[in-house]
């Protein structure tokens, strides 16, 4: 949520909310920030639905947002520096108490993909099979360069200050639904975090749906980016649960490489090359992203998502991702307050009042 003019944060979610159920029947989830907003679409299996929901809710909010003089910003950290305010709720403001600055700081928006899962025996082995390509999610969808009012020199500097959370990043091979229970159960008992909600995994099993959850890449302005990452992520998930049925084991990489996979991805997105965690060496990054097609081609041609994917992916590369976008905004005009309301231009068709 932003200032319509300055592009500054502004912490009008719950008024926005308001209006937006009161007005426009928009249901509305209350995140820890209140210059959050945070929309879902409900679930399809066809990609192009999930696109057409997300443009009404985005369209929609902004509209709640424009009556109040505010403004909508898909982006996953805000240009112009500001202030962010923890959100009046008891959950929360424990957060705030436990965690300090970490807690204070953290006004990053990312984008889940949530995919059906047949068992949660399943999703545990499915979380381990798609470990390493999440770093490959992190750089097609990297839309955050500017922290506090500088250029941070990252493509997702949310990636970076999400990755602050004691929970959160990749994980070690699971094996089986046991050891990942017992794993949760033994973080709560330690006290740290309050809740199994508070379970920041890169993918994890979701608490209120059957689903495996995908919560690695930043939120996208183009929504059509969005949609090409989440086929991605379904293609992932569909290929993992192919493999286990099959017996086919999940591919040995220590988490600590994975962490160095995706800060890399956070840093240059796909201005230079990426780690493959499987070979374990420096690639170019659109031969890992043709590595990553080629591995998950069949589930993309059964979901009939290949044309999708292959001309989402065509743009990016051709066009850049988000956070090369935000950086030529800025270039253009040589502020930061042109590059915010870029993007709001970019998120909704309403114009603000």
């Amino acid at each position: 949520m932003v200032d319509a003019l300055s592009g500054r944060p502004v912490p009008g979610y719950h008024d926005v909310a308001a209006e937006a159920e009161r007005r426009l029947d928009l249901p509305a989830e209350h995140e820890l920030k209140q210059e959050q907003a945070e929309i879902a679409s409900a679930p399809y299996r066809n990609l192009l639905h999930v696109g057409r929901d997300l443009r009404q809710r985005r369209d929609r909010l902004a509209e709640a947002a424009g009556e109040l003089g505010l403004a909508v910003a898909a982006t996953a950290t805000s240009p112009v520096g500001g202030r962010a305010t923890t959100t009046e709720n008891e959950r929360f403001q424990r957060m705030e108490q436990r965690f300090g600055l970490l807690e204070r700081q953290q006004l990053t928006c990312g984008m889940h993909v949530h995919v059906e899962i047949e068992s949660p025996d399943e999703g545990v082995a499915i979380v381990d099979r798609i470990r390493p390509w999440l770093s490959v999610l992190v750089a097609l969808s990297a839309n955050s360069p500017y922290w506090q009012g500088e250029d941070s020199g990252y493509a997702s500097y949310r990636s970076v200050v999400w990755g602050q959370w004691p929970t959160s990043g990749p994980t070690e091979l699971f094996g089986d639904l046991v050891t990942y229970r017992a794993l949760i159960s033994d973080l709560l008992e330690t006290g740290t975090i309050l809740d199994e909600g508070m379970v920041y995994f890169d993918a994890r099993l979701s608490r209120g749906h059957p689903t495996v959850e995908i919560r690695v890449a930043d939120v996208c302005t183009d929504l059509d980016d969005g949609l090409a990452i989440a086929a991605l992520a379904r293609a992932l998930v569909d290929t993992a649960a192919q493999e286990a049925a099959a017996g086919l084991p999940p591919a040995q990489i220590r988490s600590e490489v994975l962490r160095v996979a995706t800060w890399g991805a956070a840093r240059f997105g796909l201005s230079g090359t990426l780690v493959d965690p499987i070979s374990r060496r420096a690639t170019e990054a659109a031969t890992l992203i043709d590595q990553l097609v080629d591995h998950v081609r069949p589930a993309l041609c059964r979901n009939d998502d290949l044309d999708l994917v292959e001309h989402g992916l065509r743009r990016i590369l051709d066009r850049g991702t988000g956070s090369v976008r935000q950086r030529a905004a800025f270039d253009r005009r040589g502020d930061l307050r042109a590059v915010a309301l870029d993007l709001v231009a970019r998120t909704g068709r309403v114009v603000p009042r």
